[in-house]
């Protein structure tokens, strides 16, 4: 359970949303998983693909290639690339997204430039998905919590 963040625990059980760390991995492989891909996997495969390493470019590669392979087998017809960011934001503690930092006043917070880089760049993943407008938001001012933000 070491993978996942208290905000995603209702639905951490069933595993029928995507958790925030395959989400991440996504991301660095450059692979967009529809969730209606995701809720045809086995649980199993669902486990794979949380632990499964995705850090460096061999571990990439098998990531991706397992991924594209399993949605393939799947649906019948592969998964859409996704362009990689060679230096995403959650990497950078030294700057502070402005939608983080809009997104936290809406609930009177403020992120100090110190927090921020104390935060893991998974939180930092988070956070930035979270803060989002095509996302529904409801999990952000948990995570500010979470993260002792």
């Amino acid at each position: 359970m070491d993978h996942f963040f208290r905000f995603e625990q209702e639905f951490i059980e069933s595993l029928h949303c995507i958790p925030m760390i395959v989400r991440f991995k996504l991301d660095t492989c450059g692979v967009k998983l529809k969730l209606m891909h995701w809720n045809q996997f086995t649980s199993q495969e669902k486990q794979v693909l949380i632990n499964m390493a995705c850090q460096t470019q061999e571990e990439v590669k098998i990531y991706r290639d397992f991924l594209e392979t399993l949605v393939t087998e799947k649906t019948g017809t592969p998964a859409k690339s996704l362009p990689i960011d060679d230096n995403p934001p959650w990497f950078n503690s030294e700057h502070i997204p402005v939608e983080i930092q809009e997104k936290a006043t809406e609930f009177n917070k403020k992120i100090s430039l110190e927090k921020w880089d104390k935060l893991t760049p998974l939180q930092r993943f988070a956070l930035i998905k979270l803060s989002r407008p095509s996302h529904e938001n409801s999990n952000f001012f948990p995570a500010l919590e979470e993260f002792n933000l």
